[in-house]
């Protein structure tokens, strides 16, 4: 193995990726050949293979996976006037995506078990300008898709899946990235498949398929620089697909090892009283892309002190998204007005992840859960 392993001895860091030999020698083939842009033939062969990983006809390799969500949303045709329900509790790639078309986000609290959006929640939140569910998967746990689903076909509506955190998990046996219209996947540093930054669209319809290649590259078309729409330069280059074609490999042994993290985690904190630990329905295959926790109201902190407690013993930690309802980049559009989501503002005080990175050794997951137990007496 190779890469940075800065300060290990001193700090646990909160996720670095694992990359191999394997890695060099196909990232080094693309620079002797000069396939260095975004074409190539890695570039096709991660488009090919993470389709057909995810249960999947076609894949559209994106430079990002708040690209992916863009180009989702953009291909999909949603404009003003639209609406996307999607969860409150997630990354603003999710809100951001949508607002760039001119449509608005419309918001459902989280379960405060499994984090994701609460399916119940969602037929509440349907309106004569629904267009579209946003299903987000949230660090590595399933959404209950099948209430979503049956909502949207019921209501006429598009899934947009949102699989960032979740490669390889897998609902009702089923994985993760398989559901609805249009899922979307980001492969950045700290992602279970990492091409460094990077993400994909798959779909099982070559029309959306096509519409999405037009979006990521400018709509460029025959004569070349006549253009009948606007797109973007969303391009993910041969180099990053030649890491994710390296690290698609070995995917099932990836999977397995957080999986293994997840499980020592919960071991090994089963009995402290002061945290609320990470589901796994029986419905889910949870891949703990990253291990959260959150503090109870006996422990009498909130998590920026926990994390401010933990970075004295070295662990390095991330606190958890911060609702889109309380974005003030969102709130100066006058969206969101008077709504209250009392689940995801739980999250979002007392929740934080831990160090989740697969290189982890069961050595450091003791010495993070020790620094738990001293920070939490």
């Amino acid at each position: 193995m190779f890469g940075p392993m800065n300060e290990r001895a001193t700090r646990i860091p909160v996720a670095e990726p694992a990359l191999t030999d394997r890695e060099l020698e196909l990232v080094s083939e693309c620079v002797r050949t000069g396939w260095i842009s975004s074409g190539g033939k890695y570039h096709d062969e991660f488009e090919a293979r993470w389709a057909a990983y995810c249960g999947r006809k076609y894949g559209v390799a994106m430079s990002s996976g708040t690209a992916a969500l863009e180009a989702a949303v953009q291909a999909l045709g949603l404009g003003p006037g639209d609406e996307v329900v999607m969860p409150t509790f997630t990354i603003i790639s999710c809100a951001s995506a949508v607002a760039a078309v001119g449509a608005r986000p419309v918001l459902v609290d989280a379960d405060p078990e499994t984090w994701t959006m609460s399916p119940e929640l969602v037929a509440e939140k349907v309106s004569p300008g629904t267009r579209a569910i946003m299903p987000v998967h949230i660090y590595g746990h399933p959404v209950d898709m099948d209430p979503v689903l049956a909502i949207a076909k019921h209501h006429g509506l598009f899934v947009i899946e949102d699989a960032a955190e979740a490669h390889g998990a897998e609902y009702k046996s089923r994985r993760c990235g398989s559901f609805g219209e249009l899922s979307c996947f980001s492969f950045y540093a700290n992602k279970i498949v990492t091409t460094g930054e990077g993400g994909m669209v798959v779909t099982d319809d070559e029309r959306l398929a096509a519409r999405l290649r037009g979006v990521r590259n400018l709509f460029f078309k025959v004569p070349r620089f006549h253009h009948d729409e606007l797109g973007h330069n969303f391009r993910m280059t041969n180099p990053q697909a030649a890491l994710g074609v390296a690290q698609l490999e070995r995917i099932d042994a990836i999977v397995e090892k957080k999986r293994a993290i997840g499980a020592h985690y919960l071991a090994r904190l089963a009995d402290q009283p002061k945290l609320e630990l990470p589901v796994e329905r029986a419905w889910a295959k949870n891949v703990y892309w990253m291990f959260g926790v959150v503090l109870r109201d006996e422990a009498r902190i909130d998590a920026a002190e926990l994390a401010t407690r933990l970075a004295r013993s070295g662990v390095e930690t991330r606190p958890f998204f911060l609702g889109m309802h309380a974005q003030p980049a969102l709130q100066s559009r006058g969206w969101f007005a008077g709504e209250s989501y009392p689940v995801a503002d739980r999250l979002a005080r007392l929740g934080l992840y831990l160090p989740s990175g697969i290189g982890l050794s069961s050595a450091e997951i003791d010495r993070v859960c020790d620094a738990l137990d001293e920070a939490l007496a």
